[in-house]
């Protein structure tokens, strides 16, 4: 027990340590999340106020602080919380024989850096558009779902604009998806996380990109713009599910864009009764209530 509560304290002041140490400039600039979201933010940010696709939407747009919140929080704030938990998982795994390359189907570590980094960044968003599908698919999970999808503007900080319990479900998936590429993430795999922030804070602003024929590979602003709406096609439960790449809905026919104008009502029916500050949402999705099916 004493080796556990090692593990926990250990993670959280290490992580703790390591966000204030980026804070300060104190690690190595590429491995400096805190001030690398902020500086994409800010160009995305830019890119919206001076090419704005929906130009009646304000620069601060409808819940924009709130939204900006989120990300912080889900990006640090929660990490740091729930680092113990996973380091105890972790150390619990060690202690009943399952090691990181147990589940391994391939060795790539003898790979160009390139080939990891490609094969590393595609099972990765495999493993998040399948959770992502799940959380629609089933009222529990969706439940939690409904405050990403409250946003009524969509703007860049929207991305991280999601229910902490998501990070529970997203998590172990996405370790497995590492397990089985070898136990290990590349070594410069900071430039997957890097480019996953940049897309996904496209995917959610308010510019009009398409990115021409790669649409049927990369996720896009007016591909994930209809995942939001309001009003879906009869008889699905959500369309669009790409985190990075829209290659996926291409394959299993979840792809759904009728036009570009970007006028489109975003939101669910029932999103009236999300609460409209941080408290009341986090705790929103502890209440259950059955999802309507769709006709």
């Amino acid at each position: 027990m004493e080796a556990y509560v090692e593990a926990f304290l250990n993670a959280i002041t290490g992580t703790l340590s390591w966000t204030w140490k980026s804070i300060l400039f104190d690690v190595p600039w590429y491995l400096n999340y805190f001030w690398g979201l902020i500086l994409i933010s800010l160009v995305v940010w830019f890119l919206e106020i001076t090419f704005p696709w929906r130009k009646e939407q304000g620069v601060f747009r409808k819940d924009f602080w709130l939204d900006g919140f989120y990300m912080f929080f889900n990006f640090f704030l929660f990490a740091i919380a729930i680092s113990g938990i996973y380091k105890i998982l972790g150390v619990f795994f060690e202690d009943i024989g399952i090691k990181a390359n147990s589940l391994a189907l391939i060795d790539t570590s003898h790979w160009p850096m390139w080939a990891q980094l490609l094969l590393f960044f595609i099972v990765l968003d495999f493993v998040q558009w399948f959770t992502h599908v799940l959380l629609h698919k089933y009222a529990f999970l969706w439940n939690f779902h409904q405050v990403h999808h409250s946003v009524k503007e969509m703007g860049f900080a929207a991305h991280l604009r999601y229910h902490w319990m998501e990070n529970i479900f997203y998590k172990p998936l996405k370790t497995f998806g590492v397990m089985i590429l070898g136990g290990f993430e590349p070594e410069q795999a900071y430039i997957v996380h890097f480019a996953a922030i940049t897309i996904g804070h496209f995917n959610h602003s308010n510019i009009k990109i398409t990115w021409g024929p790669l649409k049927y590979v990369l996720n896009n602003p007016v591909m994930h713009l209809y995942h939001h709406a309001y009003d879906l096609p009869p008889g699905t439960y959500g369309v669009n599910f790409g985190i990075s790449l829209s290659l996926w809905d291409y394959i299993f026919k979840t792809n759904y864009i009728p036009e570009d104008s970007g006028n489109v009502k975003l939101g669910y029916p029932g999103d009236e009764n999300l609460p409209q500050d941080f408290i009341g949402q986090v705790s929103h999705g502890f209440r259950f209530k059955k999802k309507k099916s769709v006709n």
